[in-house]
């Protein structure tokens, strides 16, 4: 049993990381609100499930993530149709941050999903590896391995050394 004191405040604060890994995984904006509620509603039917003193951040994530798979298991044929969703290629003139973000999600658009995970969630969500694995549902090598691949994969898209300035 939890502390409502302690447990709902935290969970709040956790809303915007939640967001933004819902949008990297379901790529819509709508959908990903829907995923973060459902999640909210399964962590808080399930608050005696979570353990103080571990980390509620990857509890949730791992809910999240879960949620996700089985949404896209009840819903392949629309799932498949989002994925194929393609990024506007027609930038105005004197958007080059723009153009750099639209090669970057192009670029990890031809990584496989699992690398893209790792790469969001340690690289733009914080992650320390240990967590994200968690998250992941992986062993911490498999994913640091993940991480790794992923990082080199971009790195000689961009045209730069794979070990410059990337380690794991």
């Amino acid at each position: 049993m939890t502390n409502d004191q302690d447990f709902r405040p935290a969970l709040i604060r956790l809303l915007p990381d939640l967001r933004a890994f819902a949008r990297f995984l379901s790529r819509d904006p709508a959908a990903a609100d829907d995923l973060v509620q459902d999640t909210l509603l399964r962590a808080l039917r399930n608050e005696e499930q979570w353990q103080p003193g571990t980390s509620l951040r990857a509890w949730t994530f791992s809910i999240l993530r879960n949620a996700w798979f089985e949404n896209r298991r009840r819903a392949a044929a629309r799932q498949r149709a989002l994925d194929r969703v393609t990024v506007e290629e027609e930038v105005p003139a004197g958007q080059e941050h723009r153009m750099e973000v639209m090669g970057l999600a192009r670029a990890l658009n031809h990584l496989p999903r699992e690398q893209q995970e790792a790469l969001v969630l340690v690289g733009a969500l914080g992650f320390s590896n240990e967590d994200a694995a968690r998250v992941a549902g992986v062993q911490v090598g498999t994913f640091k391995t993940r991480l790794s691949r992923a990082r080199k994969a971009l790195a000689s898209q961009y045209g730069s050394e794979p070990d410059q300035g990337v380690t794991d």
